[in-house]
This record gives structure tokens, C-alpha cells and sequence, in this order.
């Protein structure tokens, strides 16, 4: 099979009959299947999709329980596709089907293992959403190092080895990218693509997802540079802390005994504020040192300490 698509979709069933015919417009030339993942819908999307899935072979479906989020469905897709190359798109009608071939090519013949799109002209709220957005995206290049305009675009094609080599969990779809480069495929491309204007219904997603997405990528950045060791990083600190305590107490303690031995007068030592932050610091610096060992003992039990992506073997 040439293209899985995967849709992950919450309450968009006034949208399904036109997103599948569109599909099937675009899509004529390959063999694909599409997959639809129905993250706890109450507005009848499931039984459309049941529908669907008898009246064409094409066609697959996973049904949540209840709502576990747009991470939670993705990996769930991942899992089912079956196709060389997957496609994952919204089920809003923003992103438009004609651009996958397109990057499906990309992936064929110029051997990216992503392709991300990239809304240039977006169609929603200027303040809510694309300034947000802007910042948003200019945050992520910085920390990841992927030069991408577009870090969240739901419209991304991949090569089926990444997304089966990767863990989606969390919220932590906004950044496949960053995970996939962590996973060693790092031929990450973008394309320009249509955006859509909303035709049915609202977003799911508020203004929180920004505060969000910036703590995931806070996390996932920590865990992909320090996640294998804690120690580098808490055990550093700590060593840096305490020994600013050190060097605090030190003088404070010199300097008294100084003043006491030339018959000046002097302050106690506990009578210093410099004092009390030297012992915060110092507390500090063992506290972040065990925090380090703790955690390297943790990382040195944990089950996949030696799961290694490797490409090939010979």
C-alpha cells in the first residue's frame, strides 16, 4: 500500500463526507487507505465512519472511549498504518488532501523522512491564533534546532519507519518533529501548503495550548539532552550551588575572624544575611546533587536503557 492516511477527529461529523470524497479525489493515482480515529465524539461521527467503512475497503476506524487528546489518537494511528508513507491531516477541512502527492514525491524522490507543511497565509484569528502561533514556532526553532515555519501544522507526510519509531504521548504531537530527530531521521523537509478557512463547527483548542506547548517542549527538551543523564545536569548544578554557599560562608567566617584579630569591631556571623543565603545554597547544592544521583539510579534501572534506533546491520 502507498499512503495511510491517519485523522484524528473529535466532533467533526458535519465535515467526514465531504474530507473522504476530497480524498478520493486527490488520492486516485495511489493505493491508500484511510484511517479515522474518533477521540471520544458525541455528535453521531462514529457511526458515519461505520458507514463508511462498509460501504468502502479503504477505509478504517478506532473509537476511543472518551477523550484522550490529539497525542493519544496520533499514536494510535501510527500503530495501525500500514501504508510506506503516512499522512497525517486534520479533519476540519483546513488542510487540503491535493498537496499529499506532493509530498509524498518529496519523500520518494528527494529522501526526506518528514515533510511538514506550513500555513504561509493562515485563515484564522490574527490575534488569538496566527500571533501566537508566530511565537510559538520562533520558540520551538530556537530550542530544536529544525528550522521549520510551522512546527504544528497538522498536515505532515512520513516515512513509515519514523512513525513507527517513535513514542506520541502527552501533548506531545506538536513536536513529532523534534522527536523524530531525537529518533536519528533527521531529513526533516517543509512544504507550503493551502490553509483553510473553519466551514463547520469550532476549534478545540484555547488559548492554554500555547502555555502547554511551551512546558512540553521545556520538557522534551531537558529529557532528550539530560532524559539518559540526570547527573550531568542536577549534579553540576549542585556542585555549583554548594560551592557558592562554600565560598559565602568562608568569607564571612575570614572576614570576622580578620576584624576579630586586629581589635576591630565586627558582626557576628549569624548576625549576617549573607550568612543565611549561604546556607540556603549550600542546602541547595545537596539537594541537587541527590536529585542527580536519584535520578541516575533511576535511569540506570529503567527497562529501555538500551533501546538504540539502529538503521541497519550488516
Amino acid at each position: 500500500m502507498d499512503i495511510s492516511i491517519v485523522i484524528p477527529l473529535l466532533n467533526e461529523r458535519e465535515s467526514l463526507p465531504e474530507l473522504t470524497a476530497w480524498i478520493d479525489r486527490a488520492l486516485e493515482d495511489f493505493s491508500y487507505e484511510i484511517i479515522f480515529i474518533d477521540d471520544g465524539s458525541t455528535d453521531g461521527s462514529w457511526d458515519f465512519i461505520s458507514k463508511l467503512a462498509k460501504d468502502g475497503n479503504h477505509i478504517r476506524g478506532i473509537r476511543f472511549r472518551r477523550n484522550y487528546g490529539k497525542s493519544a489518537a496520533l499514536f494510535e494511528g501510527f500503530a495501525a498504518a500500514e501504508g510506506d508513507i503516512v499522512v497525517t491531516m486534520d479533519a476540519d477541512l483546513q488542510d487540503s488532501p491535493e498537496e499529499i502527492p506532493e509530498m509524498v514525491r518529496m519523500i520518494r524522490e528527494e529522501g526526506y523522512d518528514l515533510v511538514s507543511g506550513w500555513k504561509q497565509h493562515r485563515k484564522d484569528n490574527p490575534v488569538t491564533k496566527n500571533l501566537p502561533s508566530k511565537l510559538y514556532n520562533a520558540t520551538a526553532r530556537r530550542v530544536t534546532g529544525i528550522k521549520l515555519h510551522d512546527m504544528n501544522c497538522g498536515l505532515k507526510a512520513y516515512r513509515r519507519d519514523v512513525v513507527k519509531n517513535i513514542e506520541v504521548y502527552g501533548e506531545m504531537h506538536r513536536y513529532i518533529p523534534y522527536l523524530a530527530k531525537n529518533a536519528g531521521f533527521n531529513r526533516i523537509g517543509e512544504k507550503p501548503v493551502v490553509h483553510q478557512k473553519r466551514k463547520f463547527g469550532k476549534s478545540k483548542f484555547g488559548m492554554d495550548r500555547f502555555v502547554n506547548g511551551f512546558l512540553d517542549l521545556m520538557s522534551l527538551w531537558f529529557l532528550s539532552r539530560f532524559g539518559g543523564k540526570p547527573m550531568h545536569f542536577f549534579g553540576t548544578s549542585g556542585i555549583l550551588m554548594f560551592l557558592v554557599g562554600f565560598v559565602m560562608a568562608v568569607w564571612i567566617i575570614v572576614e570576622k575572624l580578620v576584624l576579630q584579630g586586629q581589635g576591630l569591631k565586627y558582626r557576628a556571623v549569624t548576625d549576617q544575611p549573607l550568612f543565611y543565603l549561604a546556607l540556603v545554597a549550600l542546602v541547595l547544592g545537596v539537594m541537587l546533587f541527590l536529585a542527580g544521583f536519584i535520578g541516575e539510579m533511576v535511569s540506570r534501572s529503567a527497562p529501555g536503557r538500551n533501546n538504540y534506533q539502529v538503521s541497519d546491520r550488516i
